[in-house]
């Protein structure tokens, strides 16, 4: 069993193990019919007890036949099993199941076992920076757009997993922001768009060819620009069989090999999927592949250039009107570091312009958001935050927007939907008084400074180890500040000391299933009725575990086993919803 703190939970003992303890028989539930008989006669009253339990074993109970004389929760033998997670989620808050894009999309089982079972789910990584924002700034929805229609059809509401975090981000863009300058000139004056007659091809836009050919039907213009008397406007009616089919060569510029140039350029598009190529060419060939929004919008991209005069070229190979304006060329090796407040600016700029792009593109669909995730430090707590170089996904907000990043955060997030329910999500406040103490002092900090903050999310990556008494402080130092409250991204490890030829046991099945059933008692003994707004499981089958498949550990965490059986956790959570 698990290390309780000195007290069980109804539900939490394994009445066909023996011997009992003193002190596990004095801190046995009064719901056990020994509770009040003294300590010395209490042997005979428990074999008497057993007796009764095992005459009827065999016997169905609430409409569920006993699951093979298993036990549920380290506890009684198993005598309902009727009902899912989602139908017997009756304490006002629904369940709910990570889940991961490909699995759902291509595996029946999974996605079966995910309908039948949760009635909301978070996407594990989808909805995230770095799922959605490419390297030149541009968005795609493409994963994140279709994740949702599936679920939608199937009755599954999604919760929004999350927007500002310092991990799981598009790193490489949101550093492009932070260094370098403007490059000096622009090795591309005719950029501007401003120098061309009210003729085709080569004549409409000085320094530029524009071409249509092949199957392609398209037609090019010279409208107003973003701040400017001139852009160009392509309008692609059918596009070709190749992405060259539509295009605008501009003239060659004399490089430095090797060296690293900024390719900037605004655009707009009439249609929300559609496609700008950015091509680097003259000899050698690279690209760029830009997916712009309707709004006016400026698009970088950070290339080495591998010869001495290399071309741009602007590829139109999707259907759609699209507006070009401000194409600048610089060279990046050449240029002075960046002015702080033109770093503050361009970082706050990519994050408005991520949360506002999000909440409104899922306004109505997404109800609730973590729009703030983890911004407390381990150890002795604080903000989190960085003072070094940071590579791959990492980025840290707040190193350029300070403490008030998150209030920044929350505005965006409310201006773009007023109705939506905003969450700040955080791990280990069960394990680290200090960090549950700064987080509850920040989120009053920001509260104060005028942030909507609807909830706290407490993620709950725990072990069959985890001391109960923290997660019952948890629970009730969150509980007072009155916001709502939800167990976010909850599994329990199994094998938290990382044995390396560790295998499952009937003694941690069990274990774990107390845990699970000990958080959600405490959840429902702690949080008023009126504060819960969820109870999420981090996965669905322990072989998909990001315990598993990220921190390559080896552990069966999750309610499924690896052939998405129902595991001990399951029924022990299953009964606890069921306020059994």
């Amino acid at each position: 069993m698990a290390d309780n703190g000195g007290r069980r939970e109804e539900g939490e003992y394994n009445l066909f193990t023996f011997p009992f303890s003193s002190k596990e028989l004095n801190a046995m539930n009064d719901r056990y019919f020994f509770t009040l008989i003294p300590m010395k006669k209490r042997l005979p009253a428990l074999l008497c007890g057993l007796s009764c339990l095992l005459a009827i074993s065999c016997k169905k109970s609430g409409g569920g036949t006993v699951a093979g004389g298993s036990t549920v929760g380290g506890g009684t033998v198993n005598q309902d099993t009727v009902g899912t997670l989602k139908s017997v989620a009756n304490a006002g808050f629904p369940f709910g199941l990570a889940i991961e894009y490909a699995l759902f999309k291509q595996n029946e089982a999974y996605a079966n076992l995910v309908k039948r079972e949760a009635s909301v789910v978070t996407f594990g990584y989808q909805m995230k920076h770095g799922a959605i924002v490419k390297d030149d700034g541009s968005f795609n929805f493409s994963g994140a757009d279709e994740l949702l229609t599936l679920c939608s059809n199937a009755g599954l509401e999604v919760y929004g997993h999350t927007l500002a975090w310092h991990q799981n981000q598009n790193g490489n863009y949101l550093r492009s922001l932070t260094t370098g300058g403007s490059g000096g000139p622009n090795l591309l004056p005719s950029g501007d768009l401003e120098a061309g007659s009210s003729g085709t091809g080569s004549t409409l836009f000085t320094g530029w060819n524009c071409l249509v050919g092949g199957t392609a039907s398209a037609n090019f213009a010279a409208v107003a620009g973003n701040n400017s008397a001139r852009a160009m406007q392509v309008t692609v009616t059918t596009p070709g069989a190749n992405a060259y089919d539509v295009q605008s060569i501009g003239t060659a510029f004399t490089a430095n090999t090797g060296s690293v140039y900024r390719v900037s350029v605004d655009i707009k598009a009439s249609v929300a999927n559609g496609k700008v190529r950015l091509v680097m060419q003259n000899t050698a060939y690279q690209q760029l592949d830009i997916t712009p929004t309707a709004a006016w919008d400026t698009y970088s991209w950070n290339v080495t250039v591998n010869e001495s005069s290399p071309m741009l070229r602007l590829n139109f190979p999707a259907s759609g009107t699209y507006t070009i304006d401000n194409i600048s060329i610089t060279d990046l090796s050449s240029a002075p570091p960046p002015a702080a407040a033109q770093v503050t600016t361009a970082v706050d700029s990519a994050m408005s312009r991520f949360i506002r792009t999000m909440v409104t593109r899922y306004a109505g669909k997404v109800k609730a958001w973590d729009v703030v995730n983890e911004p407390m430090m381990d150890g002795s707590s604080g903000l989190r935050t960085n003072t070094g170089t940071t590579t791959g996904d990492l980025f840290y907000w707040s190193q350029y927007l300070g403490r008030d990043y998150a209030l920044k955060a929350f505005q965006y997030a409310k201006a773009a939907d007023p109705n939506a329910l905003l969450f700040i999500n955080e791990y280990n406040l069960e394990s680290n008084t200090a960090k549950l103490d700064s987080l509850i002092a920040y989120v009053n900090e920001l509260k104060a400074k005028g942030a909507k903050i609807d909830g706290i999310g407490t993620q709950m990556h725990i072990g069959i180890n985890t001391a109960t008494s923290g997660i019952d402080n948890a629970f009730k130092k969150l509980a007072a500040t009155g916001l709502k409250l939800r167990v976010s991204e909850l599994d329990v490890r199994i094998n938290p000391g990382d044995n390396s030829n560790f295998t499952a046991g009937p003694s941690e099945l069990t274990a774990q299933a107390n845990m699970y059933r000990y958080v959600l008692n405490s959840f429902l003994q702690n949080v008023p009725q009126a504060q819960r707004h969820g109870f999420t499981v981090w996965g669905v089958a322990d072989s998909d575990s990001w315990i598993l498949t990220s921190q390559k550990k080896t552990d069966a965490p999750l309610l499924f086993d690896n052939n998405y059986g129902k595991k001990q956790a399951f029924y022990s959570l299953l009964l606890g919803l069921k306020g059994k």
